[in-house]
């Protein structure tokens, strides 16, 4: 617990100390915590908040942009041998490709919910010549809200952090804010992933 309140301090400090350009390529990596940290950031004055918020949702959608067009002009051979890195089988990969087929919506929530399935499945998409519009809907229709709930949670505990300043509570406030900030992260991944196994079973 106090390992996860230092690493999102040290999060926080990175955020400040670095540019909009360095956070967008860590959202790339990382958006949730990045967006939530940035969001606090902005609550204190650093950022604009509107700013933020575009990052976050251009650092989730442009990824998985060039993850499609890197499977639009590459070969089956490069997903497999992708997707065997990640411990995925073929069998894992044919079966993607057909439900891709019959099933493109469901079967783009799953990816978008399942971290080891995403890159090669999204490639898998661009391989096929799917539509790009569709692609980025679904995709759209997934990372908007959640970049303007992290961005949220972020920007009002950073708020109450800042009225706290005059209250004397930071002590107590701080950790709390941490708490809360990684419950919902970690919450959401777990919600993701049920997600992504029911879809998968549809």
């Amino acid at each position: 617990m106090l390992q996860n309140i230092t690493d999102f301090q040290q999060v926080l400090v990175w955020v400040i100390a670095h540019g909009y350009t360095f956070i967008f390529l860590a959202m790339c990596v990382e958006g949730p915590m990045i967006t939530a940290a940035a969001g606090f950031a902005a609550a204190l004055g650093y950022f604009n908040p509107w700013a933020i918020l575009i990052l976050s949702i251009l650092g989730d959608l442009v990824p998985d942009s060039i993850y499609y067009f890197i499977g639009y002009i590459g070969r089956f051979a490069v997903i497999e041998k992708i997707a065997h890195r990640l411990g995925l089988n073929q069998e894992r990969i044919r079966r993607t490709e057909n439900q891709l087929k019959k099933h493109f919506g469901k079967t783009m929530v799953a990816l978008k919910f399942t971290p080891l399935m995403s890159v090669p499945g999204f490639m898998l998409v661009g391989y096929l010549k799917l539509s790009f519009g569709r692609f980025i809907y679904y995709c759209s229709a997934i990372t908007f809200p959640k970049s303007i709930i992290f961005l949220f949670i972020g920007y009002y505990f950073g708020q109450l952090y800042n009225i706290n300043q005059y209250l004397h509570y930071i002590q107590i406030l701080f950790p709390l804010v941490v708490l809360v900030i990684l419950a919902i992260h970690f919450g959401s991944m777990l919600v993701s992933k049920i997600i992504a196994k029911k879809v998968e079973k549809i």
